[in-house]
């Protein structure tokens, strides 16, 4: 999957633009779990498709309106403010998500190089300023496992 264009509200409407940076323009790697849910959206938009008719437009979009057109952004935080009411989760808001991928990614052991890269920040210190929380952790298991390659663990 690649970043091509992204969705910018300007006086003459919701129109596709090229992405902020040419960071921003770049290939994402997907998870199987993603690929899964990406084939459902296909079989649930192909299903929106044919109850659109003639009037479906196809632009090609992985997430469209039930008729192929942009989706308008406030109805999607609508949505997701529904679904995160309906869950008890008062507290998360959507950019949250966004936080929780890098935190988890940096507290797996992933490099800070490649969570900048699949979150498309332009510096490496933006990730470190921003997920920087997530790394003590990390240097600790880091000084563990040094005390494991020199046989010396428990010792300290």
């Amino acid at each position: 999957m690649f970043v091509r264009q992204t969705l910018q509200r300007t006086d003459h409407g919701l129109v596709f633009v090229p992405p902020k940076t040419h960071r921003s323009a770049r290939p994402l790697p997907l998870s199987a779990l993603a690929v899964r849910a990406l084939e459902a959206q296909r079989v649930r938009q192909a299903k929106e498709r044919l109850a659109a008719g003639e009037v479906w437009s196809d632009l090609g979009l992985v997430f469209a309106s039930t008729i192929g057109t942009a989706m308008e952004p406030r109805n999607v935080n609508q949505r997701f403010e529904q679904l995160r009411a309906a869950a008890g989760l008062d507290w998360l808001h959507l950019h949250d998500l966004r936080h929780a991928f890098a935190t988890f990614l940096l507290d797996q052991g992933e490099e800070l190089r490649t969570v900048m890269e699949l979150l498309g920040h332009s510096t490496i210190r933006m990730t470190a300023d921003t997920y920087g929380h997530v790394l003590p952790a990390r240097a600790r298991q880091a000084a563990s496992a040094i005390d494991r390659i020199l046989g010396r663990e428990g010792t300290a």
